[in-house]
């Protein structure tokens, strides 16, 4: 990238304007206190797993460039419960964030730098003026090309400032648990507590990057398995390392015979799933290469819809790229483990004894579709239950929808939604399910008298879906982030049943009763608090900014590298202009009769690394890269509105 282009529009970056600041030892940062340094404003949300995915990428760069980079968070919340300061507190914790976050729930940061999406980041110059709007994931390799010019440039000026950055640690928590994740209960005859009746109960961890194997009583810690040191490692129980697992699942006794392990773990930082043997601790991987599905190596090119639904994505299960499985649960239908592959908001399956893994719903968009499951969307699904006709019921969060995935007994899919109404809908209220709302969900479990229990997370709830007479209720609230729920087996005849609750931000595992009249609950619906795009009806021209990192070039050895999905909510907005092509920009035609609503848009950009070879061309064993952001923007129809639509992918000024 050349100055010249760089300085063709010379903005200054707003102030850093918010509620409060962490990580900073109590002191407020400003630009001007900035001044000097490269600052990469990163606007996120806790909900949101892409964000999640960008941190990750990031701590790298932060490592290398520790003197002259500062990260600093915009945490500008999409849920309700987001812009709870000891909430946000508790998030920084436990994703482990080494920067400044600045605590900006009305938005104001996020207005003033106009983000429309969670990830955004910007690149600010030592000058403080902006260099780059870079939205969704992927882009550490741009900025390991991006950073190092800006070094040498601002140098050479004498405008770049060495030194530690304002990051201060906060005290850290410490206690048996920290931030579990999901809880497994092992009969007797497995696990370490096999040797009582009572069994034990299998809990990740998270936050110690490890398995432990509680008592009844949640207090007697059998045995642990995982060094508690963050990584990657197969092995012993003390040898091997996690990278924040979450969900588990017990295989069927002759299953776990045939494979020599027992418990299919959702590692999901490392994107892989996990085996454990119950009666050596041993852990193995099962699938997953380590590197995220988003991001391709070898030639990538935009493929149309992606792999077949039920076909095997890989022969080899450790050659598959996962992103982020969250949650497993087998099917006893599908002889099967089921797969919450909240990274990409499909639904995947991995079958133990040929180690096949494959894509079983959603096509990869982010949203609330119903219908076969090739063509249903998701939003980050988080949690499953299988009921007893061998359904799987889904905890979509992002959505705050319950889901189920309904499969006959030839093994297809269909998708129907139990609660939920979309991205931006969100509440705490019971009754009819068409009206109900929840809070962003992360755990579901299926009660015996068919009913579905839900850890409605945000809300700090229990709730129950009734498919009997299609009714939401309320079954305990007052807890502290529950992610997940899961029916007490350990109870006595006679006595009155239980859920076992994880309470992650309280560190703990409790019982809770069931009560026999559930509570009616009614605090509202509400919707995220995004603003909205005036736009006018009629035509609109939409285009998205990308410019590959410099030592890249577009991937055009299969045709055009660049893709767009384009849809909307109510579907009757766009008269014009939706579905699936090539290229980056677009002409839609808006209804005149839909007062508002959502444009839903997926961008795509295949690029590779150079050098070319003598012909110009990208040769064969060059790394590639895919460059993807799915945006919901709601839009308000207006006579006077934009006629212009203009995103950024990768755009630099």
């Amino acid at each position: 990238m050349t100055d010249t282009v760089r300085t063709h529009l010379r903005v200054r970056a707003s102030e850093l304007v918010g509620r409060n600041w962490l990580n900073t030892g109590g002191k407020s940062l400003d630009l001007e206190s900035l001044r000097g340094k490269i600052v990469l404003l990163d606007f996120w949300t806790f909900c949101c797993i892409n964000c999640l995915h960008v941190l990750d990428e990031l701590r790298p760069l932060e490592q290398q460039y520790s003197d002259v980079l500062v990260t600093v968070g915009v945490h500008s919340p999409k849920f309700e419960h987001e812009a709870d300061p000891v909430a946000l507190a508790a998030a920084v914790e436990r994703y482990e964030i080494r920067h400044p976050v600045l605590d900006d729930p009305e938005l104001e940061t996020w207005k003033a730098y106009t983000a429309r999406a969670w990830p955004t980041l910007v690149v600010i110059d030592p000058e403080g003026y902006i260099v780059a709007h870079l939205s969704g994931e992927g882009h550490a390799d741009g900025l390991a090309v991006l950073i190092p010019e800006l070094i040498a440039e601002h140098e050479a000026k004498g405008t770049l400032h060495r030194g530690s950055g304002p990051y201060v640690a906060p005290e850290p928590t410490s206690g048996t648990l920290r931030f579990p994740g999901k809880a497994l209960y092992l009969p007797a005859g497995r696990g370490v507590g096999s040797a009582t009746e009572a069994g034990s109960w299998l809990v990740t961890d998270t936050g110690h990057h490890r398995l432990v194997e509680l008592s009844t009583d949640f207090q007697t810690v059998l045995a642990t398995y995982g060094s508690g040191e963050k990584g990657h490692t197969d092995g012993t129980a003390a040898a091997a390392r996690f990278n924040e697992p979450q969900g588990l699942v017990l295989l069927p006794a002759e299953v776990a015979a045939e494979t020599g392990y027992d418990v299919v773990i959702a590692d999901s930082v490392n994107h892989r799933l996990r085996g454990l043997s119950l009666a050596d601790g041993t852990v193995r991987t099962l699938a997953g290469n380590g590197v995220q599905r988003l991001l391709e190596t070898g030639p990538a090119r935009v493929d149309e819809e992606g792999a077949a639904y039920g076909a095997r994505l890989e022969p080899d299960p450790l050659a598959v790229s996962l992103s982020s499985p969250w949650d497993v649960v087998w099917s006893a239908k599908l002889q099967a483990v089921v797969v919450a592959m909240a990274g990409v908001h499909q639904i995947f399956s991995f079958e133990p004894t040929s180690g096949a893994v494959k894509i079983i719903a959603g096509n990869g968009l982010e949203g609330l579709l119903d219908g076969p499951a090739a063509e249903a969307w998701f939003a980050q699904s988080s949690g499953l239950a299988e009921d007893a006709d061998g359904n799987i019921w889904v905890a979509d969060s992002e959505t705050s929808a319950l889901r189920k995935l309904v499969i006959d007994d030839a093994g297809s899919i269909i998708v129907e939604s139990a609660v939920g109404k979309g991205l931006f809908d969100f509440g705490f209220r019971d009754g009819p399910a068409p009206e109900a709302r929840l809070q962003h969900p992360l755990g579901v479990t299926v009660l015996p008298d068919g009913s579905v229990a839900i850890a409605d997370t945000y809300n700090g709830a229990v709730r129950r879906f009734d498919p009997a007479t299609g009714t939401v209720s309320t079954l305990a609230r007052g807890l502290s982030e529950p992610s997940d729920v899961i029916v007490d087996h350990t109870q006595v005849a006679g006595t009155e049943p239980l859920l076992v609750v994880v309470e992650a931000n309280k560190h703990q595992l409790v019982y809770v009763p069931i009560p026999k009249e559930a509570q009616q609950v009614d605090e509202g619906a509400a919707q995220t608090h995004r603003p909205k795009s005036p736009v006018a009806p009629g035509l609109l021209e939409l285009a998205v900014r990308f410019t590959a990192p410099t030592g890249q070039k577009l991937d055009d050895r299969w045709g055009d590298p660049t893709q767009l999905k384009i849809s909307s909510t109510p579907p009757e907005l766009l008269v014009s202009g939706g579905g699936t092509s090539v290229g980056l920009q677009r002409t839609l035609e808006l209804s005149s009769d839909v007062p508002e609503g959502v444009l839903h848009i997926t961008a795509r950009a295949a690029a590779c690394d150079g050098p070319e070879d003598a012909d110009g061309e990208i040769p064969d064993h060059a790394a590639c890269h895919l460059y993807q952001q799915d945006w919901g923007i709601p839009v308000l129809l207006q006579a006077d509105g934009d006629t212009e639509l203009v995103l950024d992918l990768r755009g630099m000024d």
